[in-house]
């Protein structure tokens, strides 16, 4: 039997078997050789595996670019995320910075203010001939070691500030003192007075910025004056400080010592502080 000619590929093709099927059955029909089929066939068909194997590793390589796409793109949101913090984060330190700059040069002018006050008051006591407030810088080169829950003990400039935390002091948004408070006065008063004992305490209170909400305060001033004079009726009343050696100061939010940002800064500010000053009592 002879193999079909090559004109055998015409009803092929318009039966749709396709391209491939007649380049086949071509080459079956026109060649001699039935190895050179065989041959020629097999070679087909390991192309055929070749490109299979090779389009699975081009669909491969796609999907893995792909992967790799998505996880970069993840990256940089991360990135503009991390970003957009730092900047925010940037812009509240430099707000922090202006807000202690201002507060820096506001204490200037206070401590300048003070001071003028003070030579006004020298002046006036010496035309009516009244004892003065003399100052005794060197009794302040010692600090005070108060080791006790809640307070701590700072030098600031020519005056010694023991800070006693309000949230140990008193009850919140009032100021009635906690059970202990008055131990704590007192051990604090004893040893300001083995140190100190002729010169000007001040006993000054502070909040932090928060508003007063309700109670029998109408502001923050009135709140840390209140807590200020508890302090001083147990500090003048029950301990070897004399009255005279005491004075009462609330300057509600005004004085900060860290920023009302946090929490944390909120709670560190509502104290009251006992603030020795170089200048001595008269007796």
């Amino acid at each position: 039997m002879q193999p079909p000619s090559c004109g055998t590929c015409t009803p092929v093709i318009r039966r749709g078997i396709g391209v491939t099927l007649c380049a086949l059955v071509g080459l079956l029909g026109c060649a001699d050789n039935p190895m050179v089929l065989q041959g020629r066939l097999h070679q087909f068909e390991q192309q055929q595996v070749a490109l299979s194997r090779q389009q699975e590793q081009l669909q491969a390589r796609a999907a893995a670019l792909d992967q790799s796409n998505q996880e970069l793109q993840t990256l940089a949101a991360q990135s503009r995320q991390e970003a957009d913090l730092l900047e925010k984060q940037l812009q509240a330190t430099r707000e922090q910075l202006r807000s202690a700059s201002a507060r820096l040069a506001e204490v200037r002018e206070e401590r300048q203010s003070a001071e003028n006050q003070v030579q006004s008051l020298q002046a006036s006591l010496r035309q009516r001939g009244s004892v003065l407030i003399t100052p005794n810088t060197s009794a302040l080169e010692d600090v005070p070691q108060i080791k006790l829950p809640g307070v701590e003990v700072r030098r600031d400039g020519d005056v010694i500030r023991v800070e006693l935390a309000g949230g140990r002091m008193f009850e919140s948004g009032d100021a009635r003192l906690r059970a202990g408070a008055e131990e704590t006065l007192a051990e604090a008063a004893a040893e300001l007075a083995r140190l100190y004992p002729r010169q000007i305490i001040g006993v000054e209170g502070h909040t932090d910025s928060d508003p007063i909400a309700g109670g029998r305060w109408r502001s923050n001033h009135q709140l840390s004056t209140a807590r200020a004079m508890a302090v001083y009726d147990v500090l003048s009343t029950r301990t070897a400080l004399e009255p005279q050696q005491l004075f009462v100061v609330g300057h509600g939010p005004n004085h900060p010592v860290v920023s009302n940002a946090t929490e944390a800064g909120k709670q560190r500010n509502r104290r009251v502080e006992l603030v020795v000053y170089p200048e001595q009592a008269s007796k």
